[in-house]
């Protein structure tokens, strides 16, 4: 983990509208839910983690991670999960990751830093080729007033926000596969085929 303190939040706050409103992170992905392959690839690159979320309280409490629910009411998409960690956070930088991407790199908090120091920036976003993933970001705590008052507007989007900050995208070209999201049923029983890589297993699950 870097010298800077880092707090880093899972984000599984939304609706799962594209997944027939089923709770993404906890849907199962070869035998474990999608939130905990995420939260194991996630946590040891941060020193504290939490998890976003908005619904089914006590089934992520099993995880033995902080919950962090929405301050901005109305399900206001993951930048309000964002918005939630900063308010709490304890560290001067914050880690963002969603809790449908399983296969994330076990460098994605070190090559963020990398860039926002390097570009003296407020935030960090992952990128690959020419697609840009700017839920995967690294920002400054400080950043907090600023996406209040972009909410508060009724601003939304990730991307747009970014737009209006001094932001550098960190080039994840030899991983593009890791930043795949699971979106639909379809999706996840299709990644289900494949075999995957767990941390806590290098040999394979």
């Amino acid at each position: 983990m870097a010298a800077t303190p880092i707090s880093g939040v899972i984000l599984a706050g939304g609706l799962g509208r594209r997944m027939g409103g089923a709770d993404k992170g906890l849907q199962h992905l070869h035998g474990k839910p999608m939130v905990q392959w995420v939260l194991e690839r996630f946590a040891p690159q941060v020193d504290e983690v939490m998890i976003n979320a908005n619904q089914n309280a006590g089934r992520y409490a099993a995880f033995g991670t902080p919950q962090i629910a929405d301050r901005i009411p109305g399900f206001a998409g993951p930048l309000a999960g964002l918005h939630a960690a900063l308010s709490v956070a304890a560290h001067p930088l914050v880690a963002t990751a969603p809790c449908d991407s399983p296969l994330l790199p076990a460098d994605l908090v070190a090559r963020l830093l990398a860039g926002l120091e390097a570009g003296a920036a407020q935030i960090a976003v992952a990128r690959t080729s020419d697609r840009v993933h700017p839920v995967f970001c690294l920002c400054r705590r400080a950043l907090l007033p600023h996406l209040t008052a972009f909410l508060e507007s009724g601003g939304r989007g990730f991307a747009r926000w970014c737009s209006t900050l001094n932001a550098v995208e960190v080039a994840f070209d030899d991983q593009a596969d890791a930043f795949g999201n699971i979106n639909t049923l379809d999706e996840l029983e299709k990644l289900g085929r494949q075999r995957l890589l767990d941390p806590s297993n290098p040999a394979g699950c």
